[in-house]
């Protein structure tokens, strides 16, 4: 269609064009072979139906009355001599006036020749005289080759541009950075000043950023330029809505349902209903919800906009139109939203697209699917501005370039003034090839480019202070580079224009990074005493050797991590079903010696227990397919290659006898330095007897390997966190002691993804000798140790101080 309306508007013989077009397509696809494909002919004989095509679309909306821009233009262009004839005694006068279409040219040159017109140039001779400055590329080929001109003064070339200015040239961090350093030019203008100046952002996008970092002297804003609709958050709700329903289910994926439960306007909407929908998922965790599920939950007041929301929808197009347009109502009505002009006329704009919609489907009946709606809706979103008002003559202007024309202002500030951006560069959404455009005189991007300089330039005819910013952050693809126009302006100005350049950077602060520290202060010391006499578990005490301030947000602040929904199984879920599947399989034959038969029998349990777990620890999480269905099936493997390294060892001859099957165990320990009792407390995943010799076992999900248990200095163990698991396993061992005295035993993991190593046992390596047994020094030495880290957490002297990650 735009080439369509360059083609009328340049008054190009349409015919001969298109022609000269296929020509150049044939061309391009010139090759060996004498046979053109299928894909070649219907190529070609799409640029030979140009013609056709053009003329049957022309011939089709003029009999309904309507015509398209260009086919406007060459007919206004070739009826000027009857125009003229009925309009002999009127007056033409235009203003302001730059680039100029051929038809444009023709209307002007006709009423200027017959003496029924008068143009007003707006031009400088510091461009007019500059043969290559494009900043007059039409001013000048208008004075020059209109026969008009031969005779008469060309209206009308100023002198502006030489007088003095001040032009500071501003390289910013981001758009951010730009929109702070607008506000701070701004705080410094009087509000006389701030009533002759121009805000023009070139790229649309910062203008909410901006509008919200005006400062507090900016009392009035007139915006001539209309924000996009789809830069406001409040259309994500709605293509939120739609997403929602495009599949037509009556279940909801979670995730699409905390995009209008989290969105402020579905806290608006449904505050209560929404906070008993998310519990709910989270407690039940849920990836699926119902929309009958949602409707039981709701709260009574907010009953209708939960069932416009989420009530079961169809395919049907028209009902999820007319569901659209009842949410918008709603929430038009809620009273915080009343207050809020930008959401009251976002909110009548997207009423409008949803009439538009609602006319389309109507009249075409095209849109099938809730998901076609939604890119339809899309569509529309991307086309509809929300306009401002505002008054004209009063405050501060905020414009984009081309509302710039016409207008003067004292002081200017002009933002994003980058390469690509202004000017805006080569874009080829054309079908009409770059050599035809040169050969029949069609703008190109050199043309563009010199529509967009004369209006930056002219906006600086006028102006004695202006601010130049630009964005010189590079990141990724995105070059900072400067506008060609202010490296132009550097290196050709006139010698009364003085340029500042400077780059400008947010202040920062930067702190040493000293490590956080928390004083034991008496209420931090009563919560410490509390856990001592409640008991210290193994994994408390690593977590403090691993670093005291996550022992302090974990253990005495109690700050969890935030609970979600588990939409895959998480490596805690699978140990906790793999712990509770081995303890029911094994807990029926404590103090009996495991047998082949027992073994088979458990083999052929484990699945349905590890089943029976995971609907209990994973509750209503979906285990049918993806991620799940693996760790799922992982879980029943890790607990099958127990069992069957179990009955590999018995084949072998070893004589296995359980003893306990997680066991909660305890162990009281008194410190003379210290006026109350220090209690240690863990549950032991398993104790056995391995042909006589007392195994205390714990298991792990993750993969541990015999280094991670081997110990060459005692001190490690309480200051290393490499020695963690030695550190645990020998907690257990010195529970177990006090239920029953240990001679000798044996202290150590099973990995379930290193079974194929068996039972890894903890190690003690002093000098050239090795032992793995636990006895009774064993104990006593891992006892000082235990009281040196107690001792220090309990010390009000001693602050918990953060380790430094290296």
């Amino acid at each position: 269609m735009d080439d369509f309306n360059e083609i009328d508007r340049n008054l190009i013989d349409q015919a001969f064009f298109f022609h000269y077009l296929k020509s150049i397509k044939e061309l391009d696809h010139w090759y060996m072979s004498t046979e053109k494909t299928e894909f070649i002919e219907n190529y070609l004989a799409f640029w030979n139906s140009l013609a056709e095509l053009y003329s049957s679309f022309t011939d089709k909306i003029t009999k309904k009355g309507i015509a398209h821009q260009g086919y406007v233009y060459r007919e206004a262009a070739n009826s000027m001599e009857h125009y003229l004839l009925a309009n002999r005694h009127k007056k033409h006068i235009f203003i302001g006036f730059n680039a100029l279409n051929n038809a444009e040219q023709q209307i002007l040159k006709e009423l200027l020749e017959s003496g029924n017109g008068e143009v007003f140039w707006d031009s400088d001779r510091y461009f007019m005289e500059k043969e290559h400055h494009s900043a007059s590329l039409f001013l000048r080929g208008f004075k020059e080759q209109w026969k008009y001109y031969k005779n008469n003064e060309f209206k009308h070339i100023s002198n502006n541009y030489d007088n003095p200015k001040e032009i500071d040239i501003i390289g910013c961090s981001k758009s951010v950075g730009q929109t702070k350093y607008v506000s701070e030019i701004l705080k410094n203008l009087s509000k006389e000043e701030l009533e002759n100046t121009a805000l023009v952002l070139t790229d649309e996008k910062l203008l909410l950023p901006i509008l919200n970092s005006l400062p507090e002297n900016v009392e009035s804003v007139n915006i001539t330029m209309g924000m996009p609709l789809k830069e406001l958050p409040i259309v994500t709700f709605f293509e939120a809505f739609l997403q929602l329903h495009q599949d037509g289910e009556q279940n909801f994926y979670y995730k699409d349902l905390y995009k209008i439960l989290n969105h402020p306007l579905g806290k608006i909407s449904i505050p209560e209903t929404g906070k008993k929908i998310i519990k709910s998922i989270k407690e039940k965790n849920l990836t699926q919800i119902s929309s009958g599920q949602i409707l039981e939950i709701a709260h009574e007041v907010e009953k209708e906009a939960v069932y416009l929301l989420f009530s079961s929808q169809t395919n049907k197009v028209s009902t999820n139109i007319q569901a659209l347009k009842q949410i918008i109502l709603h929430i038009k009505d809620q009273k915080i939203v009343k207050s809020d002009g930008i959401i009251l006329e976002s909110l009548f704009k997207l009423y409008q697209v949803c009439n538009q919609l609602e006319t389309l489907n109507l009249k075409f009946q095209h849109i099938q699917t809730t998901k076609a709606l939604l890119l339809v809706f899309k569509e529309l979103i991307e086309t509809t501005n929300l306009d401002f008002k505002g008054e004209p003559y009063r405050g501060l202007q905020i414009l984009g370039i081309l509302e710039t024309r016409g207008l003067d202002f004292k002081n200017v500030i002009l933002v994003s003034v980058n390469e690509g951006i202004l000017p805006a560069g080569k874009s080829n959404r054309s079908f009409i090839t770059f050599d035809l455009k040169t050969r029949y005189q069609l703008p190109t991007h050199r043309e563009k480019d010199a529509i967009y300089t004369y209006h930056f330039y002219r906006l600086l005819h006028r102006a004695t202070k202006v601010y130049l910013l630009y964005n010189n952050h590079t990141s990724g693809i995105q070059i900072g580079e400067k506008s060609r126009f202010l490296l132009q302006m550097e290196y050709d100005s006139p010698k009364t224009h003085i340029i500042h350049k400077k780059t400008v950077t947010p202040q920062m602060d930067i702190n040493s990074t000293a490590l956080k520290q928390v004083q034991k202060t008496p209420e931090v010391l009563q919560i410490i005493k509390a856990i001592a006499v409640r008991g210290f578990s193994p994994s408390s005490l690593t977590t403090y050797i691993r670093n005291p301030m996550d022992f302090y947000t974990q253990y005495i602040l109690r700050i969890r991590d935030l609970e979600d929904v588990e939409e895959t199984i998480a490596a805690n879920t699978m140990g906790t079903v793999v712990h509770d599947t081995l303890q029911v399989l094994y807990e029926p034959y404590l103090e009996q010696t495991l047998s082949l038969e027992i073994l088979a029998k458990m083999q052929s349990q484990a699945d349905r227990e590890v089943t029976i777990q995971f609907s209990k620890t994973f509750r209503e999480g979906n285990l049918n397919f993806g991620k799940n269905l693996i760790t799922y099936e992982m879980a029943k493997r890790y607990v099958q290659s127990i069992l069957k390294e179990e009955i590999k060892s018995i084949k072998s001859g070893n004589k296995i006898i359980l003893k306990q099957i997680e066991k909660n165990l305890e162990a009281i320990i008194l410190f003379t330095e210290l006026d109350f009792p220090v209690k240690i407390q863990g549950k032991v995943d398993r104790i056995d007897s391995l042909d006589g010799m007392l195994r205390i076992i714990d298991y792990k999900t993750g993969k541990v390997e015999q280094k991670d248990l081997n110990l060459s200095a005692w001190e490690d163990i309480t200051t290393d966190y490499k020695y963690s698991k030695s550190f645990q396993v020998l907690a257990y061992a010195l529970m177990v002691n006090e239920t029953f005295a240990i001679q000798d035993a044996r202290a150590g993991i099973i990995s379930f993804k290193n079974l194929k190593s068996g039972f890894l046992s903890f190690s003690l390596k002093e000098g050239k000798l090795t032992s793995d047994i636990v006895t009774q020094e064993t104990l006593n030495n891992f006892r000082k140790e235990l009281k040196t880290i107690i001792l220090e957490i309990c010390n009000p002297d001693i602050p918990l101080i953060e380790k430094e990650i290296l």
